[in-house]
Parts: C-alpha cells; sequence; structure tokens
C-alpha cells in the first residue's frame, strides 16, 4: 500500500486563496466606527447628558415620600366649626421584610385593634405593600414606632371630623377615607377644600428604611376653608322642628329649607331621616338622600298663587274679580276636579284663601298653554337650581305642546308636574321681592340684597301677597301658621302621592311661607311625606311647623315684629293694594 502523501500547514488550498485588499479595510473601518461609537455614547452619557445615570442611580435608593395636606375647614356664617380635619396615622407593612416574634404580633395586633389571624393573613400576602389600619390615634401611631418592628412603617394622614353630626349631615356631606369629598359641600366644593400634598426627598435601604432625609422638595398646600351661608342656630331649629314634625305625624320623612329673602343665602337646610356622618357603619340609601334636593314631589296648592298671579299680571282677573266654584265640581273631558268642601262664588284673593281647586282651574283655563309654561319655565321649574350640590333634580316640567285641558288644569294646583322643595322655596322668592326672582347660594355673602330676575310685577306681587296673607288668617287653610308678632303670607299643598301612575291614598303635605309680610325678610318651606297619624292637610301637619321655625329665625336675627299692621281677614288684602 503506498504511503500517503503529507501537506505541510502554511501550503493549505485554502489559505492560498487571494482575497481583495478593500475587504480588510472594510473590516478595520467597522471596527473603528464601533469603537468610535461606544466611545460617543459613553461620553455623552457621562458628560454631556449624566441626568438619566444618576437618576436611574438614585432609584435604587432616593424616594420621594407625599407629605398630607390638611383639608380646608367649613364654618357656618358666624364661624362656626362644621367639619374639621384632624391628623391621623396609617400602618402599612412591606410583607416580604416583616419579621415579628409571636409577642410582637400579638402586641401589634392589639394596638391595632385587629384580630391577630386577619393580622397575620395580611403579612403573609404576596406584595411588596400592605396597609395594616389606616386613620389611628397619633399616640397609638408613635406607641408602635417606639417598637421598632422591622418592615412595619407608618405615614400621617387627616381624618374629617363634623362637631355637628347628624344636623348638618345632609348639606355639610362627608369625606371618603382617602379625605375626598363623597357627599354634599364636601363634594361640591372638593377642588378648594382638598388641597395639595407636598413631597419630601429620603435616602431609604434596601428595606424601605429611611437612613437620611436629603431636605423638602415642596411643601404642602393645604386646602381652604369654606364659610358657608348657614346658621347653625337656625339650623338646629329647622332640624328639631321638621324631626319633630315626623315623629307627631308618624311620616315616612320630610324636609325644610330657609333662605334670606334678601341675599337668596340658605340659612338652614334640613331632612329626616339622617345620619352621622361621624359613625357611618351602618348607612342606608334612605338616610343619605338629601331630599330638599334630589328629590321631587308634586306641590299640590302651593302652586296656586303662581296662577293667581299670572291672572293678574295679564291683566284677566283683578284681585276682587269673582268665579263661580259651585257646585265644587267641575269636569273638563272625562275627568272631574272636586273641591273639598263647596264654596260657591268666591273672588280671586278666595280662591288662594280657601284654596279651591275649581276656582284655579278656571282661571288657568283662560291662559294659552305655552303663556302658562313660560310662566313656570321663568319660576325655574323643570331646570336644576344651580347650586352645585350633587344629585340636584330639575322636576318634571312637560312641553306645553303635549298639554291636554285637564293636564293644564290639574298643573295650577300642583298636580301633573313635579318639584324639588329647593325649587319651591325658590320661586317664593318672586312675592318676597316684589317679582324678582333670584338665585340660591349655599356660600356666605356680602350681605348685600342680591339681583334677580323679573317674572312679575310690583302691584301684581302685593296684591298675591295679601292673599297669601287671608290664607293664613281665620278662613284660611293655614291659621296654624300664624306667628305671635309677625304677618306672615303663605300657602298650604296636600297632593296625592302619585304610585305606579296611580294616585295613591298616600299624602305629601306642605307649606311654603314668607315673613313678615310688610317687608319678607326669610322664606321657609316645609314638605312632610306620607303623614299617617290621622291627619294629611298642609295647614295641619306642615302649618305649625312652619310656625315654629320662622318665628324663632325671625328672632334670632333679630328682625323687627310687624303685628301692628295685621288687620283681619278680607280688609289685609284691600289695605295691601
Amino acid at each position: 500500500m503506498a504511503r500517503a502523501r503529507s501537506h505541510r500547514y502554511t501550503e493549505s488550498p485554502v489559505l492560498q486563496l487571494a482575497f481583495p485588499a478593500w475587504r480588510s479595510r472594510l473590516a478595520a473601518l467597522a471596527l473603528l466606527g464601533g469603537f468610535a461609537v461606544l466611545a460617543g455614547r459613553s461620553f455623552y452619557l457621562q458628560v454631556i447628558n449624566n441626568d438619566f445615570l444618576q437618576e436611574k442611580g438614585e432609584s435604587r435608593y432616593r424616594r420621594e415620600l407625599e407629605i398630607s395636606a390638611s383639608r380646608g375647614r367649613i364654618t357656618d356664617r358666624n364661624g362656626d366649626v362644621l367639619a374639621v380635619s384632624t391628623p391621623m396615622r396609617s400602618i402599612w407593612a412591606i410583607p416580604a421584610d416583616v419579621k415579628l416574634t409571636p409577642e410582637q404580633s400579638q402586641n401589634l395586633a392589639k394596638m391595632l385593634e385587629m384580630d391577630g389571624r386577619e393580622l397575620n393573613r395580611r403579612l403573609a400576602e404576596d406584595k411588596n405593600f400592605v396597609y395594616l389600619k389606616r386613620q389611628i390615634p397619633p399616640d397609638t401611631g408613635e406607641r408602635i414606632a417606639a417598637l421598632k418592628l422591622p418592615g412595619i412603617h407608618q405615614n400621617k394622614e387627616y381624618r374629617r371630623y363634623y362637631p355637628s353630626g347628624d344636623m348638618t349631615a345632609h348639606i355639610v356631606g362627608f369625606t371618603g377615607v382617602d379625605d375626598k369629598g363623597l357627599e354634599g359641600v364636601e363634594l361640591a366644593f372638593q377642588d378648594q377644600l382638598l388641597g395639595r400634598p407636598g413631597f419630601r426627598s429620603v435616602i431609604k435601604d434596601r428595606r424601605g428604611q429611611i437612613v437620611e432625609d436629603v431636605g423638602s422638595v415642596k411643601p404642602p398646600q393645604d386646602g381652604k376653608d369654606i364659610t358657608l351661608a348657614l346658621d347653625s342656630k337656625i339650623q338646629y331649629l329647622a332640624f328639631s322642628q321638621l324631626k319633630q314634625a315626623v315623629d307627631d305625624n308618624d311620616a315616612k320623612a320630610g324636609g325644610a329649607v330657609v333662605v334670606d329673602a334678601r341675599s337668596g343665602e340658605i340659612l338652614a337646610l334640613a331632612n329626616w331621616p339622617t345620619y352621622n356622618p361621624n359613625n357611618r357603619a351602618n348607612l342606608s340609601g334612605a338616610q343619605l338622600r338629601n331630599r330638599a334636593v334630589t328629590d321631587t314631589y308634586e306641590p299640590g296648592s302651593t302652586m296656586k298663587p303662581f296662577s293667581a298671579a299670572l291672572a293678574l299680571e295679564k291683566g284677566k282677573f283683578r284681585f276682587d274679580s269673582v268665579i263661580n266654584t259651585a257646585p265644587g265640581k267641575l269636569t273638563i273631558g272625562t275627568a272631574t276636579i272636586s273641591d273639598s268642601h263647596a264654596h260657591g262664588l268666591l273672588t280671586l284673593a278666595q280662591v288662594i284663601q280657601k284654596s279651591s281647586n275649581v276656582g284655579i282651574a278656571k282661571v288657568a283655563g283662560t291662559f294659552p298653554p305655552e303663556e302658562m309654561w313660560t310662566m313656570f319655565d321663568n319660576l325655574g321649574f323643570g331646570q336644576a337650581p344651580k347650586l352645585g350640590f350633587p344629585g340636584e333634580v330639575g322636576g318634571r316640567l312637560r312641553p306645553w305642546k303635549t298639554w291636554r285641558p285637564i293636564e293644564q288644569a290639574t298643573m295650577s294646583y300642583g298636580h301633573g308636574i313635579s318639584v324639588s322643595l329647593m325649587q319651591m322655596v325658590r320661586a317664593y322668592t318672586v312675592f318676597a321681592r316684589d317679582g324678582e326672582l333670584i338665585p340660591l347660594t349655599l356660600l356666605k355673602g356680602d350681605g348685600n340684597p342680591v339681583k334677580g330676575e323679573r317674572v312679575f310685577s310690583p302691584q301684581t306681587v302685593r296684591e298675591v301677597r295679601a292673599m297669601l296673607e287671608m290664607a293664613v288668617q281665620p278662613g284660611g287653610t293655614a291659621p296654624k301658621a300664624q306667628i305671635p308678632g309677625y304677618r306672615v303670607a303663605g300657602k298650604t299643598g296636600t297632593a296625592h302621592k302619585l304610585e305606579g301612575g296611580v294616585y295613591a291614598r298616600k299624602y305629601v303635605a306642605s307649606f311654603v311661607g314668607l315673613a313678615p309680610a310688610s317687608d319678607p325678610r326669610l322664606i321657609v318651606a316645609v314638605m312632610i311625606d306620607e303623614p299617617s297619624s290621622g291627619k294629611h292637610f298642609g295647614g295641619d301637619v306642615a302649618g305649625p311647623t312652619f310656625a315654629n321655625i320662622m318665628s324663632g329665625a325671625l328672632r334670632t336675627l333679630g328682625v323687627p315684629q310687624d303685628a301692628a299692621l295685621q288687620v283681619a281677614g278680607s280688609n289685609a288684602g284691600k289695605e295691601a293694594l
């Protein structure tokens, strides 16, 4: 067998191949270019733009901690505090860093007033952060901090406290655990009250412990205080009298509003049932509802004065125009309107005094539907009051083109139309301000009379106000609404409740009035829902409550009496003309 021929390595045919010279130069240039790019990038990051690396490095150990801002206070017009924030502590943990002995765990659970098993469950969670308990007293937080438990931390926060409790709950509202408004003024004025948190920069170790405080970056900005138009004394009066009325009449609910007729300021707003904003463990929807603003009802005869005013304004009737209401019934189409008592011949003023459905329906029948609808619209019905309250409603006022004659007739005495108590008290400002409808406000003003929009002429309003005075005098529907020492003008309302499209044998009793009638200062509206103790007329149920609230409010404000001007019966109306 022939011996294989051996070759040297340098004689390999592959190495004998000749490559073009430009390829080696290209490879060298590519390597040089790569090094140049790396060098340029390094120079850019370390010299020109070193913030990026600095930021990445600091993110490993530097943190910005939020510094809570105190929420603004809410006070009444006299400076009495209605809502204030108190410092509290929140206890939180990094579960991975927590190393507690059984004794330490037991002590911590006891301080936090927690079940030991619940505490251990939270600490066993696979999270980087977990709240153990929020809003604990500062002294408890200090005792926990003194234990120096690994992985257990705390922050400063605030808890809202309401000194007036359930008395102002529906107007003030409340905040949640994160100090943000959820109801009432707390929600309506959230932006002003909240404030802006600050931040401080610290250095932490890998366990999250602060090892150095490197200074404050941004100080907190506390929220602004809010001064309400509310008068705590008048609010207490309205609240206590409303509660008494609901209890005495075995009613489902009720509402009351007191308004300054000069400024439009809401001096009191009360609802029943209510709740304690400091203890909301067992709240229900019925307790939370601000009925005076969010609930609607058919107002009944409190609507009659507006139709009478329109009749006077258009010159179709005079104060003493006679209307035949006999035999106490009026049939329109297939429906029949009835009075509670047959009255026969009545003047327009007596139609309001006696609260005749037949009489006011005949008056309303003389108006074109559009004319009557325009009046209601100008009075704010069908529109939200725009107070800024959450849940404000506009009620129900259907377009005039859809009205049938019977519907126009029933709307004149408050059926087929729905309003809120706040809408009704605002509408009555036209009778207190010589025909001007003024805006209402939750906030304290400068004390000057506010300008309104004219709806009726001063002469028309003076005549209607005289009719309303007659309604609270002997022979009217609300003698129980009289106040010794003051002339009162007002109107009762008694309306069946509409349930499932059918009027049930349930009632809403109401009264809206103003005093002193010679120069109105206050307007008070009272509504009692489903009185069931045997009385259901507005004059019997809501009238006395109105008198108690109005008399106390007038004396609180030091409003001069005008009883010397009071005369009885129809003479009051004639003298006022």
